[in-house]
């Protein structure tokens, strides 16, 4: 397995409290069901990302590899529902990271992360049978407690049970997963910036864990918000998502001539 799991569970210990996020739980095989959720793979670990126009890819800043604030690198991305990590469709692009993203910047929860949100310029124009779109300023703030919602993403989609934390050995296949989930609104929400989404498997429900930084959670062809962090290792509980219809986001889209 790569060093996508082995880099986050490292940087979850090193917080002593949150874990940047990278899988599917309880969830289904996507084959083309979201044509437009893509792998990103900055050389050092996957994320995943929503393709917004031919050459616009949405993601999580904490997808660059560097990790700097404002900075870029060199990415590829493949839009394959099964993705073959050694052949396949992949395109190559620059992953740019929004330049006041931070993590860690702040104490406890509320805190943690801010201006999580990224894009990769593809170098070379992709067709895709269709393309997410962004919400419009705002949107979030009218939608009401329990909206269903989709969550969609590649990586680790469970565990074995022959030992290693949380539940054992992490199973991922770099397939494309999606599945059902519902905003959560509440007192103890961390902060505007972002969606809290529920990660429990229950009622038809399933969640983000390790093996889905940067993909969408969606309502119909909208991205609400791309998957920043969770609060536990067991990837239970809720997560949370940073939203895409804050101004600062939309801005930032807009500087690289968001459809």
């Amino acid at each position: 397995m790569r060093k996508a799991t082995r880099a986050v569970m490292c940087l979850a210990m090193a917080l002593g409290l949150c874990g940047i996020v990278h899988a599917i739980t309880n969830g289904h095989l996507d084959g083309d069901r979201h044509p437009y959720v893509a792998m990103v793979d900055n050389g050092v670990y996957y994320c995943s990302g929503v393709a917004i126009s031919d050459v616009l890819v949405v993601t999580a800043a904490h997808c660059l590899a560097s990790w700097e604030p404002g900075g870029e690198g060199e990415v590829r991305v493949t839009f394959d529902a099964e993705a073959d990590l050694d052949g396949g469709s992949w395109h190559t692009g620059t992953i740019h990271a929004h330049p006041d993203w931070c993590i860690g910047c702040a104490g406890g929860l509320p805190g943690f992360d801010t201006h999580d949100v990224a894009v990769v310029v593809l170098d070379h124009a992709v067709s895709l049978p269709r393309y997410a779109v962004l919400p419009e300023t705002g949107f979030v703030d009218s939608l009401p407690m329990k909206t269903q919602v989709e969550v969609v993403g590649y990586g680790i989609h469970g565990w074995s049970r022959d030992g290693g934390p949380p539940h054992g050995q992490p199973v991922q296949d770099f397939k494309r997963y999606y599945a059902n989930a519902e905003l959560v609104t509440s007192h103890n929400r961390q902060s505007d910036e972002f969606l809290k989404i529920t990660a429990n498997p229950a009622q038809g429900k399933g969640g983000v864990c390790f093996g889905d930084s940067g993909g969408p959670a969606l309502l119909g062809n909208i991205v609400l918000g791309v998957t920043s962090y969770l609060t536990n290792q067991e990837c239970a509980g809720v997560t949370y998502s940073n939203r895409l219809d804050l101004e600062y986001a939309l801005d930032f889209f807009g500087s690289f001539g968001q459809p």
